[in-house]
């Protein structure tokens, strides 16, 4: 055999090799496919299964769910039902009630209607009555007239005099009674609320004048104070505003001012140059201006530790600075900063006790007199220059109308502007705490004995107790003992509305029956 041959048997054997290679590997692949395919079906077969059962569980989850809400339907519908039919039965009990009361209405009107032409039948009878009885009347009144020789006018006159009298003399009674029955109740009550308050708020007074006296270490200082022609004198005058006055008071020189700030100021600074010894017009100069700068600073100290004392919030910088200057202003020789914090308190206390707002009577307390730290240099009463200042840094309504009426300027516009005035009243009249000019005084009891002495009747008055008691003796023939009692009320009445005066005025009429014979 050739080459050609074997080359030729190789390609056939390798052609072989190749178509049976091929068959081989066609026969994997049908059977991998195969294989895929039952894989394939196994899965389709799984997922229907698996699909069918989660059906099978939605639609058993569904019909639960379905159920449930069914059942929870029912329930509300039957609530509902519930409510409805008692709706229902109270709605019929409501009819069978207004039925009931329509009827019992029905009978009512046919018994009015009944009565009702009973009264009209009656009063046709009274008319009838009256018609006969004002004929009867006027036989009498005409028979009356002719035999007295009076007319009806004149008669009646009198009879109503006479009737005024009875009426007057009954309710002086009447009112005598319903005053012990008010007293014994309130008086207990009262007398210890004011006792309470003032026993917790009394506060000590010094009466101050428009002087001040500085003691001296020795009658050397006197002269140095002079200084050379009066120089150093005259330099304190000048730097504090005030009065030096250098008498024969040994070891002592006296300020004058009427501005009690201006006679501290220099007080102090009289004590401080005595301190330090270097006495001379420029030292005197430094000195004052150090001593203001520390006396504002204590103005302001003493009106917060009054704000303090007091527990009053939220008031601003420059009321408590003014309250301060209250601690060197007096009145009647009252020291005005204490008089305002004792309002404050008596207001307070009160306020409680009848169960108003006691921060609002405490607060208004504390600043009625307000006005009084700018008044000498401002003008108008302490009264307007209070609500001015007190409308200014914001006080509340409350508040400006109670300073407004506490000296009753304008109507009282509540009941804690009362109870201020009130206060303000104890803490002016209680004993010591005020001292009263000579002159004022006298002409005070004066005109409340001529009050007392004005009525018809009346023999002696007399003003005692310093003026907080008139004692009137009434002659007893033209007096009766009703007449008496209703002679104290009058009197009394007119004191108030004629006569200024601190506190109150104990009335007491006096009338004494003497039978006096002679045996000869």
């Amino acid at each position: 055999m050739n080459i050609i041959t074997y080359v030729g048997l190789a390609v056939i054997a390798i052609l072989a090799g190749a178509v049976v290679f091929l068959l081989i590997k066609r026969k994997e692949g049908t059977r991998r496919i195969f294989e895929a395919q039952e894989e394939a079906r196994l899965i389709i077969s799984q997922a229907r299964e698996e699909g069918e059962k989660a059906k099978r569980e939605a639609a058993l989850e569904a019909r639960e769910r379905d159920l449930s809400r069914q059942a929870e339907l029912e329930a509300h519908n039957r609530e509902k039902q519930r409510k409805i039919n008692e709706l229902e039965r109270r709605l019929l009990n409501k009819e069978e009630n207004l039925e009931r009361r329509l009827q019992s209405v029905e009978r009512k009107e046919k018994d009015f209607s009944q009565k009702e032409r009973r009264l009209f039948d009656k009063e046709k009878d009274l008319e009838l009555e009256e018609a006969k009885i004002a004929e009867t009347l006027k036989k009498m009144a005409e028979e009356l007239e002719r035999i007295s020789g009076l007319t009806q006018e004149e008669a009646k006159a009198m009879l109503i005099k006479r009737i005024e009298d009875e009426a007057k003399l009954e309710a002086i009674g009447t009112v005598r009674r319903i005053e012990e029955e008010a007293r014994e109740k309130a008086n207990a009550l009262a007398r210890e609320i004011v006792t309470n308050a003032i026993q917790r708020s009394a506060a000590e007074h010094v009466v101050e004048t428009t002087v001040s006296v500085v003691d001296l270490p020795s009658e050397d200082m006197k002269g140095r104070i002079i200084g050379r022609e009066g120089r150093n004198i005259r330099a304190l005058e000048m730097a504090t505003g005030v009065d030096i006055i250098v008498d024969d008071t040994p070891e002592a020189v006296i300020l004058s001012s009427f501005d009690p700030i201006r006679r501290e100021l220099a007080r102090l600074s009289i004590q401080k140059l005595v301190t330090d010894g270097r006495i001379h017009p420029a030292r005197i100069e430094d000195i004052v201006e150090s001593v203001k700068n520390d006396l504002e600073q204590k103005i302001k100290q003493e009106g917060e530790s009054a704000v303090l004392e007091l527990k009053v919030r939220d008031i601003h910088p420059e009321l408590i600075k003014l309250l301060g200057k209250l601690k060197y202003r007096t009145s009647y020789g009252q020291n005005v900063l204490q008089h305002t914090k004792e309002v404050a308190m008596l207001a307070a206390m009160m306020a409680r006790e009848i169960g108003l707002d006691p921060n609002v009577a405490l607060r208004a307390g504390l600043l009625h007199d307000i006005g009084k730290a700018v008044d000498r240099d401002t003008e108008g009463t302490h009264t307007e220059l209070g609500v001015e200042l007190a409308k200014k840094y914001g006080e509340s309504e409350k508040v400006v109308q109670a300073i407004a009426s506490h000296h009753r300027d304008v109507d009282f516009p509540s009941i804690e502007a009362v109870l201020i005035q009130a206060a303000d009243t104890l803490s002016a009249a209680r004993p010591g705490a005020r001292r009263e000019l000579l002159e004022t005084y006298i002409q005070r009891l004066e005109k409340l004995e001529e009050i007392a002495a004005s009525f018809e009747g009346v023999s002696k008055a007399f003003a005692l107790q310093a003026g907080r008691e008139i004692r009137i003796i009434v002659e007893s023939l033209k007096i009766s003992d009703d007449r008496a009692a209703l002679l104290a009320k009058e009197t009394a009445q007119k004191i108030k509305n004629e006569l200024d005066y601190p506190g109150q005025i104990k009335v007491t009429v006096i009338r004494e029956m003497r039978a006096v014979e002679y045996a000869r």
